[in-house]
């Protein structure tokens, strides 16, 4: 029987919800390309429902339960000796979100001698240390595709509300007031507008496709060119890299995982070959941009606006210099974790554990570590150190 350790957000601070906004979720089965969504024998949880928190388990308790197994749940992971941390120590499985991630470094893998398995509920399993799941001899899986659109909607939202002044516009409302000289002095149409993304795969080509409607004129770089007939359909401009790409957008967003070649790429120097006055959009992962970095083109006015919602570490200190900047649209890490792609991340995580409980494959295109090399989609969208 296994120890189960899923390290996941905090309950809302008013309690776990008895009641939610909507009845119901629309029903998807596949996602763009047909991959389906995920497909367990079997769930104990209602779609819809708060299940990324402590108390909604991902809604796996019974499940595992039932099966014999153990499942330990807390929020508490970066704390001297967290909770996270003692239980590690025998735990066979950790699974946890990007949005709080458990970051299981080299030595903290090195410490859980009976770990075999660490799945991310969500995508983007950098908070693994992905090198030392190779050499330890760790499976790495995530649930891929869950909410790649629920990133790439939360991308678009960001780019309008940046482009078009409305978080102050808002707050003018909120604080009872009226000018409008004020709200519309920053305001500006996207249409007509440079957009690239640097990354293209299943989030970056679905920005692409939400955005071509507004009449934008769409660029992107990637490791591997998209087809000619996806290109001619949206009208695209292929870069061979970020540098090549940044100098012709007046809006540029960040859909590429953190790894060894994206670590640090935006930074002063990037930032200076940019339009003055473009917007950057990072839905990615934070350290794929220089923090302080972003601060100085923001205050310089190099940056016109900085959005996102992926920080480092996570949650983020309170005096983290993204918080105060000027011209932002940060949210929490949430553009992934809407209750729609809940019910989704929840169903694959159980799908990896039924699987891997059954001793059957886990989905090719779930696996990023596996046999002590990168495997399935960790092969086409990471590297390694080693």
């Amino acid at each position: 029987m296994a120890k189960v350790l899923c390290v996941l957000y905090d309950d809302p601070t008013d309690g776990y919800p008895t009641a939610y906004a909507r009845d119901d979720l629309p029903v998807i089965d596949h996602y763009p390309g047909g991959q389906t969504t995920p497909t367990p024998e079997a769930i104990d949880f209602a779609p819809g429902h708060l299940l990324g928190s402590v108390s909604g388990e991902l809604g796996l308790r019974s499940f595992l339960e039932k099966a014999g197994h153990t499942l330990v749940v807390t929020s508490d992971k970066d704390s001297d000796g967290s909770v996270f941390d003692r239980e590690l120590v025998d735990a066979d499985i950790v699974v946890s979100q990007p949005f709080w991630p458990a970051y299981l470094t080299a030595d903290r893998i090195a410490a859980a001698k009976n770990l075999k398995l660490a799945v991310t509920a969500g995508i983007g399993s950098d908070h693994v240390d992905l090198d030392a799941a190779i050499a330890h001899g760790v499976t790495v899986a995530e649930v891929t595709y869950c909410n790649s659109i629920s990133v790439a909607e939360h991308v678009v939202m960001t780019i309008l509300s940046l482009v078009r002044n409305y978080l102050p516009s808002h707050r003018v409302v909120l604080d009872g007031g009226w000018n409008i000289a004020d709200c519309v002095a920053r305001s500006y149409d996207l249409e007509g507008m440079q957009v690239g993304t640097v990354a293209a795969g299943r989030i970056g080509l679905a920005v692409l496709r939400r955005l071509a409607p507004f009449d934008v004129k769409l660029h992107y770089t990637d490791r591997y060119r998209l087809p000619r007939e996806v290109e001619e359909e949206l009208g695209l401009t292929f870069h061979e890299s970020a540098a090549e790409l940044v100098p012709f957008c007046d809006v540029v967003t960040v859909n590429a995982p953190l790894h060894a070649e994206t670590e640090g790429l935006f930074g002063d120097e990037l930032f200076g070959t940019m339009k003055r006055g473009a917007y950057l959009i990072n839905t990615a992962r934070a350290r794929i941009v220089d923090r302080d970095a972003v601060d100085r083109a923001l205050r310089s006015g190099q940056l016109a606006g900085y959005g996102g919602d992926v920080w480092y570490p996570q949650p983020a200190p309170a005096d983290h210099p993204w918080r105060t900047m000027p011209h932002h649209g940060m949210t929490p890490h949430i553009s992934g974790s809407s209750l729609s792609a809940q019910a989704r991340y929840a169903a694959g995580t159980r799908e990896i554990l039924e699987s891997w409980f059954a001793r059957r494959p886990v989905r090719d295109e779930y696996l990023i570590v596996d046999g002590g090399a990168l495997a399935g989609t960790g092969a086409h969208s990471y590297s390694v150190r080693s």
